[in-house]
């Protein structure tokens, strides 16, 4: 309670900046007033091949309290409200952009409703996107001029560990920005039920651990970033920007469980403690500079140093001896350093735009590891170089993009190198049938590398007779992918179908396999290949075509299949789905979203993905927005995880917190804004590696 009050006390304060009234605008008028005629008495999408362009009408700017209320009516976008954040309905990773920079949650915020040209949404993200995220949405504003933003938003449960809350400042004058932004995510869950159940015979014994577990848990994550911002329209834009990540997270559990030995039974008890922590900060430096009228060169830095400590205590024992059955003890220390480089060029053709760039990344991890297997020290490299270039173009109804690339994975471990070139082409072509029908093929092939916990020699026990490792000599992943795009949209509807296909060799899988030393390692392998195909089902619609009422549904029935390494083939079929159904009337607002849950594969499991039941309302009163809202109203947030028949080890898990079950929370939020802000037109952005942990 004591971090819940200081940090609501910390949020509430307000920014207070001076103001200068200079204009600094690189839209003439004439620009300016075309721009605003489009704005105020159309809404309308322009589809291209890799991307849908939108533009509001006068309504919706109206209600809009900022920017992201703006993008969260993209058909394919929702308000996540857990986090606040918003997402793709689709999954995946989605990068938000303002006018090619890189964004926050908060910047987005900070843009008025009024100062919005555009919204350009790429569900094919463009190649110097395409490695980092599946979709792209760049907000493009209009220029810039003197004057001050500053807000805050928080939110909090009323009877639980749960707070989200930002607030931000931003101060333009002249050619000059500065911003700072601070946000926090605090959990505290007393009350999480796990139940595990391990089934297996090994020596032709058959063994079974029931495990029933109750977890205290929490973490808190928090975010400051200081940004300088340098621009002189049509000649050149500088941006210093730094930012600190501090997280730390614990765990606390205890426990019995039932251990089976054929038709021998004994009960056991265990607890489990842990902890997680590290404070990243973070340089990135941007310089872009316009060379005449058709070209313009950028260049990207980011670097970053760290240590984490990761520490997990589990020991088990039987009850009625007090006897040992496991004690795992892990204590790892690592040293982090990633630095990213990109540099990019554009130039335009008539017919055309070429965009070419060379982007490197390398990160470095010293270990030092304290675990079941005794004490070491070792060092892992990871570096990845991508060239890439691309020409987009548009004849008549035809619009295309056709790309190259060439991709270095080279991972160096003390057990194993892996050094390997790939070519990586991509061709998307788009066919207008009419103004709001399309067609649109797109086909990709690329690389994936592992992740640091799949390449670590790290071992944890999990159950007796049961360890999880990771595996050095793991190679990348080769991605092939295939869409095909039918688009419709009009005044009521906004309805896409993707029917797709991929294919990926070698794909990194995760299996059990026999340790003759712990009995079974839950390790990773590189299979054979796997397969996904099936129908992508997104949109929404308007039933009164305004927002007093809007319908978002997503579905996707599909297939997914891998071959194993040993030649076993693995099947699931699921149906992925998502309801939202929104209202806003005047100064009012509501939002109800649902979805059932479903098994798909992960590694040896199949998982669902996290439930959702969640309904919020909110009001609006010139700055100040006041929201209620319940989340997993009548359940509470559940994990499912099962093995597949093929496994060794018969495993399942039931992962429910309850302090969320119908879980009431409470917030508000205030912007203000007097002025204008300079935002950057930034066409690189990189970060370096997250913090390695296992």
């Amino acid at each position: 309670m004591k971090k819940t009050i200081s940090s609501l006390l910390f949020l509430c304060g307000i920014f207070v900046f001076s103001q200068e009234k200079v204009k600094n605008d690189t839209i003439d008028e004439t620009k300016t007033a075309e721009i605003q005629e489009v704005i105020l008495k159309s809404q309308r999408k322009k589809q291209f091949a890799d991307k849908s362009v939108y533009t509001f009408d006068k309504e919706a700017l109206d209600k809009a309290r900022y920017a992201k209320d703006l993008i969260q009516t993209l058909p394919e976008l929702q308000l996540d409200p857990i986090s606040n954040t918003l997402k793709s309905t689709k999954g995946g990773t989605t990068l938000f952009l303002i006018n090619g920079i890189e964004a926050t949650d908060m910047q987005m915020r900070s843009v008025a409703p009024s100062e919005v040209v555009k919204v350009e949404y790429y569900d094919i993200p463009p190649a110097r996107w395409a490695t980092r995220a599946d979709v792209v949405v760049n907000l493009i504003t209009r220029s810039t001029e003197t004057g001050y933003v500053f807000g805050t938003d928080v939110s909090s449960a009323l009877n639980t560990g749960f707070v989200n809350g930002t607030a931000y400042a931003n101060y333009t004058k002249g050619k000059n920005n500065l911003g700072l932004e601070y946000s926090l995510n605090f959990r505290d869950y007393d009350n999480r039920k796990v139940n595990s159940i391990y089934d297996y015979y090994l020596n032709s014994t058959h063994y079974r651990s029931d495990e029933d577990k109750t977890d205290h848990f929490g973490y808190t994550s928090q975010n400051v970033a200081l940004r300088y911002t340098r621009m002189v329209p049509d000649n050149y834009a500088f941006q210093a920007k730094m930012d600190v990540d501090i997280f730390s997270s614990f765990v606390k559990g205890i426990g019995q469980s039932i251990f089976t030995k054929d038709n021998l039974s004994e009960e056991h008890a265990m607890l489990k403690n842990g902890s997680s922590n590290y404070t990243i900060p973070k340089l990135d430096l941007y310089f872009s500079k316009n060379i005449g009228k058709k070209d313009e060169f950028s260049i990207n830095i980011v670097g970053s140093t760290f240590k984490t400590n990761t520490v997990e205590f589990a020991k088990k024992w039987i009850i009625s001896s007090g006897d040992s059955v496991f004690d795992n003890d892990m204590n790892l220390q690592t040293k982090q350093t990633g630095i990213v480089g990109e540099l990019a060029h554009v130039h335009t053709f008539e017919a055309g735009k070429l965009s070419s760039g060379y982007r490197v990344s390398n990160t470095n991890i010293s270990n030092d590891l304290q675990n079941l297997a005794g004490f070491s020290e070792y060092n892992v490299n990871y570096l990845e170089q991508y060239f890439y270039t691309e020409f987009s173009g548009k004849v008549d109804k035809f619009s295309y993009r056709i790309g190259a690339g060439l991709t270095n994975i080279h991972n160096k471990s003390a057990e194993n190198t892996f050094d390997q070139w790939s070519f990586t082409p991509k061709v998307i072509l788009g066919y207008q049938l009419k103004d709001n029908q399309s067609l649109r093929f797109t086909s990709s092939y690329r690389p994936v590398s592992p992740w640091s916990a799949a390449l670590s020699s790290n071992i944890v026990q999990m159950a007796p007779n049961i360890v999880q490792k990771g595996n050095p000599f793991l190679k990348s992943q080769q991605m092939f992918a295939n869409n095909f795009i039918y688009s419709f949209n009009n005044k009521k509807f906004d309805f896409n179908a993707n029917v797709f296909y991929r294919y990926t060799d070698r794909t990194i899988n995760q299996y059990y396999v026999l340790d003759q030393d712990f009995g079974y390692a839950l390790t990773y392998e590189n299979a054979k290949n796997s397969q996904q195909f099936g129908v992508q089902l997104s949109g929404f619609y308007k039933p009164f075509g305004n927002s007093l009422l809007v319908a978002k549904l997503y579905l996707t029935p599909a297939t997914e299949t891998i071959r194993t390494s040993s030649g076993a083939l693995i099947k699931n079929n699921y149906l992925a789905n998502n309801l939202v159904l929104s209202s806003e009337y005047k100064s009012f607002s509501i939002q109800y979203q649902l979805n059932i849950p479903v098994y798909t594969l992960n590694g040896a499991f199949l998982s669902t993905n996290e439930n959702q039941n969640h309904a919020f309302a909110s009001y609006k009163n010139k700055e100040w927005t006041f929201m209620a809202g319940m989340y997993w109203i009548g359940m509470p947030s559940e994990y499912k995880t099962k093995s597949l028949p093929e496994s060794l080890v018969n495993y399942s898990r039931v992962n429910q917190i309850m302090n969320n079950k119908s879980m009431f929370v409470l917030g508000f939020s205030y912007d203000f804004s007097k002025g204008k802000k300079t935002e950057l037109q930034k066409k690189l952005n990189n970060y370096t590696a997250p913090a390695a942990t296992f």
